[in-house]
C-alpha cells in the first residue's frame, strides 16, 4: 500500500487547517463601519491616545464638515445619549463591546432608539467644534469594558497600517534565536542594464 499520497496530502493541508482553526486576532478589534460624514471627509486631526486615564491627548478624530451636514451612525447600535453635554450637542451609540461618540451634533435620535449602520443621527453644529471657525465632527470610539479610547479610523479601514515582521529564514517566528537581524544577508537587486 502506498502511503506517500495520503501523507503528502496531510502535510499540505495541515497549515491551511491550522490557520483556519486559529481565530483572527484582529477580527474583533477591527469591526467594519462607515464614515459618519458623506462624502468621505478630510481628517483634520488624528487619534492621539492619552498616556494615562486623565492625560493629554486627542481621544478621537476630527473630520472636516459643514454646518448642518448630516451625521450618520458608523455602526449599528442603541443610542445611549442624545443631548447637550458640556455646552455642545453629543450623540453616543452603544454597539455592545464598544460605543461611538459624535460631537458637536444636533441630535435627530432619542435615547433608547436602535439605529442601523449608516442611519442619520443628527446634523453637524459649529458651536463646540474642535476646528473653530470651521465645522468639524469629533468622532470617538471607546471600548466599554475598560473605557479605553480606540482609533475610530480603524472602523473604516483608514487607521494605521499594521505590518508584520518578515523573517526570511524563519517565516513563522519559531526560532528562539533573536540575536540575528531579520535583514542579515539582505542585498538589493541589481539592475541588469
Amino acid at each position: 500500500m502506498n502511503l506517500r499520497a495520503p501523507v503528502t496530502l496531510v502535510l499540505l493541508l495541515a497549515p491551511v487547517l491550522l490557520c483556519a482553526a486559529v481565530p483572527s486576532a484582529y477580527a474583533e478589534d477591527d469591526p467594519a463601519g462607515v464614515w459618519p460624514l458623506r462624502p468621505q471627509p478630510e481628517v483634520v486631526a488624528g487619534f492621539d491616545p492619552p498616556d494615562s486615564t486623565y492625560g493629554a491627548g486627542h481621544r478621537g478624530v476630527d473630520l472636516l464638515g459643514s454646518v448642518g451636514q448630516r451625521v450618520f451612525a458608523s455602526m449599528a447600535g442603541t443610542v445611549t445619549w442624545a443631548g447637550m453635554l458640556a455646552g455642545r450637542g453629543v450623540v453616543v451609540v452603544d454597539h455592545g463591546a464598544t460605543r461611538t461618540t459624535y460631537e458637536p451634533v444636533a441630535p435627530s435620535v432619542h435615547v433608547g432608539e436602535r439605529v442601523p449602520m449608516g442611519a442619520p443621527i443628527g446634523s453637524l453644529e459649529l458651536v463646540g467644534s474642535h476646528c473653530f471657525p470651521r465645522a468639524c465632527l469629533h468622532w470617538g470610539w471607546i471600548r466599554n469594558s475598560d473605557d479605553v479610547y480606540l482609533d475610530p479610523l480603524l472602523l473604516v479601514g483608514a487607521g494605521p497600517v499594521r505590518l508584520l515582521p518578515l523573517w526570511r529564514d524563519d517565516p513563522f517566528g519559531l526560532s528562539t534565536d533573536r540575536s540575528r537581524s531579520p535583514y542579515a544577508g539582505w542585498q538589493p537587486l541589481l539592475a541588469d542594464w
